[in-house]
């Protein structure tokens, strides 16, 4: 874990690829992508639902050690139409009850407006939260853009010219980045000046590459 001052504000960002508001005890996720594998199956490639229980699993320990006050999705938290996954993931968001999580609507979440209507969860197309404005693609906001969408990541270089791409987290002047929660998600390299923060996402680690 590495923390990040930010306008004043705390922000511990995570390993496993989240981030923990200090003052306002809240745990924020982007792009968990949820129901990716039976969506590759629809298309003839077989792909397992572990690789999203182990998501699941990794957000439930999160809660469990930082005890958040709610919990924010910054969009796709489901990939595409509905199936067996969502079903799973809704069995377990509602026992978490009475913790309350917020879904930033993404590009992917295109599931029907019933399938959202969970007690404990609310859906919305934005979230202002001083200092930040919450999305799920950037945006040119207000306050400070938080966003995801992008599944950034910074490639490293090493002596003899051997390279590696990691997630990471990302600060410019106006707006910064969450890396893809989910593990069955690519990255996207993202441009850096000197004055951006980055964090590299690395062996359970979080360093400081910017």
């Amino acid at each position: 874990m590495s923390t990040h001052q930010l306008l004043g504000q705390t922000l511990h960002l995570l390993p496993e690829k989240g981030i923990f508001w200090e003052e306002k005890n809240y745990l924020i996720l982007a792009d968990l992508h949820l129901g990716k594998a039976g969506h590759f199956r629809k298309s003839g490639i077989p792909i397992s639902d572990l690789i999203h229980s182990k998501d699941i699993l990794i957000l439930d320990k999160l809660i469990a050690k930082f005890k958040p006050q709610q919990v924010i999705f910054l969009g796709d938290l489901f990939h595409s139409d509905h199936n067996q996954g969502w079903e799973v993931f809704k069995r377990w968001i509602k026992s978490k009850a009475p913790l309350p999580f917020k879904l930033v609507l993404g590009n992917h979440d295109v599931l029907d407006e019933s399938s959202y209507r969970i007690s404990n969860l609310e859906v919305m197309e934005k979230l202002s939260l001083h200092p930040f404005d919450l999305t799920h693609i950037p945006e040119e906001t207000e306050l400070y853009n938080l966003a995801g969408h992008i599944h950034p990541a910074v490639r490293l270089t090493g002596k003899g010219r051997q390279s590696l791409r990691l997630p990471c987290f990302y600060f410019g002047k106006k707006n910064g980045l969450l890396p893809a929660f989910g593990n069955f998600t690519g990255t996207a390299k993202i441009n850096i000046d000197k004055t951006d923060a980055v964090f590299a996402i690395a062996d359970n680690k979080v360093v400081r590459v910017n």
